[in-house]
């Protein structure tokens, strides 16, 4: 017979969760402050000439900006994917740390564009890990690797490639770099680690950056879901219920 997910949750070891707010350092912030701007003039411009419903391939475009804004700044422009970024900061400080112990861990992101940075920075820093994305194919080979080779404790993954199916119990420590809609999907992404064959606790890591559209995104998951996921997902189809004054929320 089956057990349930409840009934497997209780043999599992503790799981802790933690959001960990990442302050902007001048030049980020600068650099997100002026894009804030820009799409808050530029957005309100066209809003009241064409109107809320016919911009909203717009809007979805401005928050993807400010979203990629607040993770790095080689998320906007590939010339700057070497710049320091608070989020690459916070995360390589807390990874040192991590592997310094002897610990295993995951890093998940929705932007593979921003795991790219962060691999350049292991690789300039001699660290040894795994990655995956929608496009590997031996996903199992790098799987067993991460899973049986003490040397190799890292595992780069993709959100939306990595959320189901992988057995990941090496890993204690997983960091999600970036805020996904659904907090469901952030869950298949732990238990990768925290399922049936771990037998230690697993500490999970949410980086957030503090006052940018991730917190307003959070604030929104709380009251709209759907919207979120739209904003998140880049559906139009599905942000017909964004209103003037969630807008202003995103972009305050």
């Amino acid at each position: 017979m089956r057990r349930t997910k409840e009934q497997v949750a209780r043999e599992l070891p503790s799981k802790t969760e933690q959001t960990v707010y990442c302050e902007l350092e001048p030049e980020q912030r600068k650099l997100y402050d002026q894009l804030r701007q820009h799409y808050r003039d530029s957005l309100l411009r066209r809003i009241e000439t064409a109107g809320l419903a016919k911009s909203k391939i717009q809007v979805l475009e401005a928050l993807l900006r400010l979203r990629q804004a607040a993770c790095h700044p080689g998320l906007l422009d590939s010339k700057r994917s070497s710049d320091s970024s608070a989020k690459l900061d916070v995360l390589l400080e807390q990874l040192r740390e991590v592997l310094d112990e002897g610990h295993k861990a995951l890093v998940f992101s929705q932007f593979t564009s921003l795991l790219k940075i962060v691999r350049a920075r292991l690789d300039q820093d001699g660290i040894r890990y795994e990655y995956l994305d929608g496009a590997t194919r031996d996903r199992q080979t790098r799987v067993e690797r991460f899973q049986n080779d003490k040397d190799c404790r890292l595992f780069l993954v993709s959100l939306k490639a990595g959320g189901l199916g992988l057995n990941l119990t090496a890993a204690e420590y997983v960091f999600i770099l970036d805020p996904w809609w659904n907090p469901a999907v952030e869950a298949q992404a732990v238990d990768r680690a925290h399922r049936i064959g771990q037998t230690r606790p697993v500490f999970t890591y949410r980086l957030i950056a503090r006052d940018t559209v991730e917190e307003k995104v959070l604030e929104l998951q709380k009251t709209k879901r759907d919207l979120a996921a739209a904003i998140i997902g880049a559906e139009n189809s599905m942000i017909r219920d964004l209103r003037s004054e969630d807008l202003a929320l995103l972009l305050s």
